[in-house]
């Protein structure tokens, strides 16, 4: 399975405007083969810590904004795995949702969300791809052993992580390494393959440095885009691999 990892600047609200970078994205990544595309946590009209602009773009996602990103990457045989806030009910999640041919085979909502008014997710679902089982974690889940653990002992393979580490300056200093070190422990941790997506650049006084990479299970990192730049990461992670690696 051809994995790529996203890392890019984040645009909130625009839908137009993000669903053409992710029609960009999808493109190159059919080009390349790419069988698993992975973009950084809620790309989809972006993320944010304010009660109220999390139910804005939550409601927006669920009424239309979801909807119409599927019947734009219809034509897509990439797998593409991309976040949003979104509405179930009464209750806002952060979620994931993996989407192949227009269509939602699946999503994970945020088991340890850090976002006021965000509802914890309680499903560890696992998807299939070119013989290589994966499921998902979103970026502070990154921090519990036990979400990686859960998905693990389903016979994963491959751990993915959306993340959006855009933060105020000194959190984002001391979050620099500590995110590339979450990301290595959970490969040791569970013997999974661990690929990130996350978002780079400055939004007022936040930055994010960006930490965008492909970890092997024993720990070594294998792919990675720079931080502050924007681009992608790609690696293949074969079922011999897989098999050899779980040996």
């Amino acid at each position: 399975m051809r994995i790529a990892v996203v890392q890019c600047t984040a645009i909130s609200d625009d839908f137009s405007e993000t669903c053409e970078i992710i029609l960009q994205h999808l493109r190159w990544a059919a080009e390349e083969e790419i069988d698993l595309l992975i973009l950084p946590e809620t790309f989809l009209l972006g993320h944010s810590y304010d009660s109220k602009t999390i139910r804005s773009r939550a409601c927006a996602v669920s009424e239309f904004a979801l909807a119409e990103l599927c019947k734009r990457v219809a034509d897509f045989r990439v797998t593409l795995v991309v976040g949003a806030f979104e509405i179930v009910g009464k209750q806002i999640f952060n979620s994931a949702f993996v989407i192949e041919g227009g269509q939602i085979v699946g999503r994970y909502s945020k088991t340890y969300p850090n976002e006021p008014d965000v509802t914890a997710g309680n499903d560890f679902p696992t998807f299939m791809k070119s013989g290589v089982r994966y499921g998902i974690n979103i970026c502070n889940d990154a921090n519990h052993a036990d979400a990686a653990e859960k998905i693990a002992k389903q016979g994963a393979d491959l751990i993915v992580y959306p993340l959006n580490n855009m933060l105020p300056r000194e959190a984002a200093e001391s979050w620099r390494t500590k995110s590339l070190a979450n990301l290595v422990e959970r490969a040791r941790q569970t013997g999974c393959w661990i690929a990130s997506s996350d978002v780079t650049g400055t939004a007022n006084s936040f930055i994010t440095y960006g930490c965008s990479v492909i970890v092997a299970p024993d720990g070594q990192i294998v792919a990675g885009v720079p931080e502050l730049m924007q681009g992608s990461a790609v690696y293949e992670v074969s079922k011999r691999q897989v098999d050899e690696m779980s040996d």
